[in-house]
């Protein structure tokens, strides 16, 4: 048989005294949690164990002993072995460690069903069944502070009940921080050596934020409540107002904010890893969020940029209306010698430069109000970077609303071409789309039918070139619209989505999340056991974005760049919330 003791790295050179942990159920190991140094008093320690049990609600117990011979102790062994009938247990480990060796020696004592006892030491016995001592080293204030999760080679051990024995070991660290608290400074009859026995002068600030964050989360919890009290007046859940903050990207983005904050000011504490963890990606998100959105402002109102900017706009327009133009002129005439219907391509022509003419009368008339319109756009920058992006996504698709027309004109006039010539193409088969059964069937028609459908075939048939080079034209110029949004977006939800503090404790502090663990030898002297050295393993980068990734939103569907790009050329994204057209037949 072999006996594992999970012993913390803190008490290699403890004071003589008392092993406190827990025996791990239904496996041959015991977790030593701390020491307790001599002198004590039995009862003392009796009743601070029974204290723990209730705070931490863990089983603990007396494990045994724990000798470090000193000078002037010599008999120090002796009274530490006569307190196994003090504290009677079933098993009582006897572990010492002999001054210039780095190895233990563990003696254990086991209690038979007529309370007789018998000595054991480990790799001594050669006439009777040996019983194998294997100490196993960790860092407490690692396993205590680190969460373990499944291996990727999905370790039923680990997701079954009961746990694992790994899994119970770090359950017991964990929970037994009541434990912890009782160090050499504190003025009691007991005392001990755990990780934290050197002092806790760090958590009287963390104290003190602690007591700082409830008033501030109060206020943010009325100030949230006042914000939904005010959305939820009837005149903004009116269709065209509910319309367009479905639509606008800043009302999205807003909306998920104040989700956002809701989640960070609520009183309830987070109790599962995941739901803290989320919490400490979206507090560190919109920090990150504020602070770059604090620079640009600070970049904006720097030197003047907001009019600069402002002043290049209207040359911008009026060079994007003069590109466009020329663009309509050329395939108003012969583009790349393509043979045109003259009366289509007249018409459609010139109903796009007017569109084009309105479109910039639009801007002049807008010209006087847009140093304005930016000045104040600026200031959304101080509640974060996100807001900025999407403040200007909406300008973005303000500015190209011509584009927009000439794409969902183009769209429609082409869909209805395709569908008609698709129908037509059915009727010389002698075929009909059934509406209520979604199939094609079999169906009889006469002469004029036929001679009407083939009039009709002729002419959607010759004119959809001249309908198909205007739509891939407009179907482009939308495509560079719809990517630059797309990248917009795409910013907008890698700061709201992104894992910033998961990543941050997997760069810094890899044990905070751990995947496993990993053993090598720490020491194998004669006469000695064998001594282990226990290493978490962390989780790997890409691991910890999938599991830490905080859901978002995205204005357009969520397909992959190829699938959007597939929707623009066949016409089914004319508008960005929509997933599908409407099929005409």
């Amino acid at each position: 048989m072999v006996l594992k003791i999970f012993f913390p790295q803190c008490c290699n050179r403890a004071e003589s005294g008392l092993l406190v942990g827990r025996w791990i159920s239904g496996h041959d190991s015991a977790v030593v949690l701390a020491v307790i140094h001599y002198p004590f008093i039995p009862g003392q320690v009796k009743q601070y164990i029974q204290q723990m049990q209730a705070q931490s609600g863990v089983e603990l117990t007396v494990l045994g002993s724990w000798s470090l011979p000193k000078e002037g102790q010599e008999s120090m062994e002796s009274f530490l072995r006569d307190l196994s009938t003090i504290f009677p247990q079933q098993r009582w480990l006897q572990v010492s460690r002999q001054m210039g060796k780095m190895g233990f020696i563990c003696e254990v004592v086991n209690r038979n069903q007529n309370g007789q006892e018998t000595q054991q030491e480990a790799k001594k016995q050669n006439d009777e069944e040996e019983e194998k001592v294997i100490f196993v080293h960790y860092e407490q204030r690692k396993v205590m502070l680190s969460q373990l999760h499944p291996t990727e080679s999905g370790d039923p051990d680990l997701n079954t009940e009961p746990p694992s024995e790994l899994k119970q070991v770090f359950q017991t660290v964990a929970r037994s921080q009541p434990l912890f608290f009782l160090d050499r400074y504190d003025d009691g009859p007991l005392k001990s050596t755990h990780w934290q026995s050197e002092g806790r002068e760090a958590s009287i600030i963390v104290e003190l934020l602690k007591q700082a964050s409830v008033p501030l989360c109060v206020l943010i919890s009325w100030l949230l409540a006042l914000w939904t009290w005010l959305c939820s007046i009837r005149i903004f859940s009116l269709y065209p107002l509910r319309f367009l903050s479905s639509k606008l990207s800043t009302c999205v983005q807003i909306s998920y904010r104040t989700e956002h904050m809701r989640t960070l000011s609520s009183p309830k504490p987070a109790i599962e890893h995941k739901q803290f963890m989320r919490k400490g990606n979206i507090l560190v998100s919109f920090l990150v969020d504020v602070g770059l959105g604090v620079l640009l402002m600070s970049w904006l109102y720097r030197d003047d940029h907001i009019a600069t900017l402002a002043n290049m706009l209207m040359p911008a327009a009026d060079h994007v209306a003069k590109e466009l133009e020329e663009l309509l002129q050329w395939l108003m005439g012969a583009p790349a010698g393509l043979k045109m219907n003259r009366a289509l391509d007249q018409v459609l022509g010139r109903f796009f430069l007017y569109h084009i003419h309105l479109w910039i009368s639009y801007i002049h008339l807008m010209s006087p109000f847009i140093e304005g319109i930016l000045w104040y756009g600026g200031l959304s920058a101080c509640l974060g970077l996100t807001f900025a992006l999407s403040l200007l996504s909406d300008m973005v698709a303000l500015l190209t609303f011509h584009i927009y027309c000439f794409y969902v004109y183009g769209a429609r006039l082409y869909c209805l071409k395709i569908y008609g010539l698709s129908s037509l193409w059915r009727l010389f088969r002698g075929k009909k789309w059934n509406v209520l059964r979604q199939r094609v069937d079999s169906c009889s028609y006469d002469v004029d039918q036929l001679f009407i459908g083939t009039l009709l075939f002729t002419i959607l048939l010759f004119l959809l070139p001249t309908t198909a080079l205007y739509y891939l034209v407009f179907t482009l110029l939308r495509l560079v619209v719809v990517l630059f949004q797309g990248v917009l977006h795409l910013s907008v939800d890698f700061i709201n989505s992104f894992p910033l503090f998961a990543m941050g404790l997997r760069l810094f502090r890899p044990y905070r999340l751990a995947e496993g663990v990993k053993f090598q030898v720490l020491c194998e002297e004669p006469g000695t056991a064998l001594h282990l050295l226990m290493e978490i393993n962390p989780l790997k980068c890409s691991t910890v974005v999938q599991l830490y990734r905080t859901p978002t939103y995205s204005c357009y569907p969520r397909d992959s760049w190829a699938a959007l790009v597939k929707k623009l050329f066949v016409g089914e994204l004319i508008y960005p919330w929509r997933h599908k057209s409407t099929k005409v037949d």
